[in-house]
């Protein structure tokens, strides 16, 4: 009897072998952590519209699917995105500085992340912070107002206060009103110098190179009146 040998399978290209493996290897390498930190390098890069897991897939090498059993939704993985930001917010606060110095140091890497992350920053700023890491970033800077001597009020009430400046500060440098929507035509620098002396006046100003001593004077005008209040006996 006589046997024919089997026919053999046409060789794969070795480019698409290469791709194959390079794309199994992407897959099994996928976790938590890298799936957000290409979320966040996708955003920061074409903006948070652009953020899809089907894009999300594309830029990691695995199917849209393969996402999902890391985050069930995408609501889970802007909580992610979220936590990432807050960890690039928090700064080391050394044992020897007062506690004035510290809530400066903390707003400083407050903004420092808002402007590292501009496209996504507007979302950040109405985001609930409801996670771990953001409970903990909320006890940390209400700790240090209460280690301070501040009561339970004043610590609530200086808190917010820091926060509504820290995030219309961010807001206005990342997304702020010269960014924002309007069907208006915009009114001519030519009219504005005419007729808006004030405005005109005060506009060179308002560029970027002024947007940091413009923040810090703000921020201690705010930290000195927190001070002022310690001072008096605003605490205990």
């Amino acid at each position: 009897m006589i046997t024919r040998p089997k026919p053999k399978r046409p060789a794969r290209p070795k480019a698409a072998r290469s791709r194959a493996a390079s794309r199994a290897g992407r897959s099994l390498a996928l976790s938590r952590e890298r799936i957000a930190a290409a979320a966040m390098a996708l955003v920061d890069r074409d903006g948070l519209e652009a953020l899809s897991t089907r894009r999300l897939g594309e830029e990691l090498g695995c199917e849209a699917m393969s996402i999902y059993h890391h985050f069930p939704n995408k609501a889970h993985l802007m909580d992610a995105l979220i936590d990432l930001m807050l960890a690039e917010a928090r700064v080391e606060l050394l044992p020897h500085w007062g506690w004035l110095e510290r809530l400066r140091r903390s707003a400083h890497g407050f903004r420092a992340m808002a402007l590292k992350h501009p496209k996504l920053f507007p979302y950040f700023a109405v985001h609930r912070l409801n996670t771990c890491s953001g409970v903990a970033f909320i006890d940390g800077i209400i700790g240090i107002l209460r280690q301070a001597g501040f009561s339970d009020r004043d610590a609530a009430t200086h808190f917010r206060t820091i926060g509504y400046y820290l995030t219309g500060a961010a807001l206005d440098e990342t997304a702020g009103y010269t960014k924002g929507p309007s069907a208006a035509e915009p009114v001519s620098n030519e009219t504005i110098a005419a007729n808006f002396r004030n405005l005109a006046a005060a506009a060179p100003f308002f560029q970027p190179a002024y947007f940091r001593p413009t923040f810090e004077t703000g921020l201690e005008m705010l930290l000195a009146a927190i001070e002022r209040a310690h001072r008096e006996g605003g605490t205990g």
